[in-house]
């Protein structure tokens, strides 16, 4: 189980670096470990990047990133760890899907920060286990693989799998993992280190609350606006949403113009469309269905509407020629 003890030290954890992965939770999850050493005055931890063919890595920053080898490089007995970010879905190496499904089988701790989770899902190697991934990615990865417990936490830890939803939230699992095998104080002399405190709890929420969002604490829109973020399939209509608050249609208008500066019906539209455009762009879903995941009946309603948004057709949003049967553009 991933945060046992380790029988020897240091416990080694290998990197494996995708394509356009994000850095921050690469250096977040190296940066505690480092310090561990540090403030034990002994290796408790080590460390090595690798790709699937050894070659060096760009970042999404466009940071070209040297690695210590290739796949076979990787010690027998380390902890894996794959580091995904922009375009998992097009960077998931078949090569790297073996590899994973092999290191498996020999009873490895794995694991990913970022959209990493999106190659352990793909390898299979999320089933039946709980996991978490970044929640731009959220609603893709639920899409492609519906019967895996993403939770949306900060990362968890399950048996011989961990997962972190990226950013910063790396440091707080690796804190986790200085505590449950070397203990809280030297977890917290490391936290201190790096200025952060206090160590978050995994099932925290990965976003800033709803209030902070959009700028505003009024309890009836914060209600609202909840309700449309759980309906966006099926979308509620602006006098269900009133009667739900106790208002009426023309109050439930005042009241997005006051604090948000646009009809109820325009946010609610907005958020569909934020949400399928994080569709398009994570997924292998069709448009129509798209379309239908984010309460559109109608394609080419939906292109219209897309369109007007973000100024593109979905189509060329995922860079496809409109062909003779797509909907009208």
């Amino acid at each position: 189980m991933f945060g046992r003890k380790p029988q020897n030290l240091p416990q080694h954890i290998a990197l494996v670096l995708v394509p356009e992965f994000t850095m921050m939770p690469v250096v977040s999850a190296i940066e505690p470990l480092r310090l561990a050493n540090r403030c034990a005055d002994k290796k408790l931890y080590s460390w090595t990047m690798h790709s699937v063919d050894g070659q060096p890595v760009t970042a999404s920053s466009g940071i070209l990133t040297m690695v210590n080898g290739d796949l076979e490089a990787i010690p027998a007995d380390a902890a894996v760890m794959v580091c995904g970010g922009l375009d998992i879905q097009h960077h998931t190496d078949k090569r790297l899907l073996s590899w994973l499904r092999k290191t498996a089988r020999r009873g490895v701790d794995i694991g990913a920060v970022c959209t990493g989770a999106h190659v352990l899902a793909e390898a299979g190697l999320l089933d039946g286990y709980k996991c978490t991934i970044h929640w731009e990615n959220l609603p893709g990865f639920n899409e492609a693989f519906p019967d895996i417990e993403a939770t949306g936490g900060l990362f968890e830890i399950d048996e011989d799998r961990f997962t972190s939803a990226g950013g910063t939230t790396a440091l707080d699992m690796m804190l986790s993992l200085i505590t449950s095998q070397h203990g809280p104080d030297l977890a917290a002399q490391v936290a201190e280190t790096v200025l952060h405190s206090p160590i978050r709890h995994h099932s925290e929420n990965q976003r800033m609350s709803l209030p902070a969002r959009i700028g505003a604490r009024h309890p009836k829109l914060v209600s609202i606006i909840e309700k449309m973020e759980e309906s966006l399939e099926e979308p509620l209509s602006p006098s269900l949403l009133a009667k739900q608050a106790g208002l009426s249609t023309r109050q439930l208008e005042r009241l997005f113009r006051r604090y948000l500066d646009r009809s109820p019906k325009r946010y609610y539209l907005e958020l569909r469309l934020k949400k399928a455009r994080s569709l398009l762009l994570q997924t292998d879903m069709s448009v129509i269905n798209v379309a239908l995941a984010c309460g559109f009946s109608s394609p080419s309603h939906f292109s219209k509407c897309y369109r007007a948004f973000y100024g593109r057709t979905p189509y060329r949003e995922r860079g496809v020629p409109t062909v003779a049967n797509a909907p009208a553009q």
